[in-house]
């Protein structure tokens, strides 16, 4: 798979469909259209339009199967996200990864558990470290 770091970032429509296209594996513009129909009305010229954007900008690949063309993506979920998340604190935190976990305590953006986790991920790092 490719490394989304050189890759043009994401709009919120576009990762939509690439959470779908990565929950799937491969999916035509026909399975991507039927759920984004449900979620908001979207009309199918739209989702298609937008996945072959996702191609040409280097997300998704495609293979034609009986006259339909089945997309796949080129990037991992994982990386996309921490491309994603690195970017976002680089320039809204100012390379402060602290400022957007605060961000996140203060904006109640994490539920009691979530919390929970993340002080156990903490824990652990630091026994690995020592």
């Amino acid at each position: 798979m490719s490394s989304p770091d050189n890759l043009p970032a994401l709009s919120e429509a576009q990762w939509e469909i690439m959470n779908l296209v990565w929950d799937r594996g491969e999916c035509s513009v026909a399975d991507v259209w039927k759920v984004l129909q449900e979620r908001r009305g979207v009309a199918r010229n739209t989702v298609q339009t937008l996945m072959i954007r996702l191609k040409e900008k280097g997300w998704l690949s495609s293979r034609e199967v009986d006259g339909a063309f089945l997309f796949t993506p080129t990037v991992s979920r994982d990386c996309s996200q921490q491309s994603t998340v690195q970017r976002l604190i680089e320039t809204v935190f100012n390379g402060s990864a602290e400022g957007l976990v605060l961000s996140l305590l203060h904006g109640g953006a994490l539920s009691t558990g979530e919390v929970e986790r993340l002080r156990r991920l903490i824990a652990s790092s630091r026994k690995k470290e020592s």
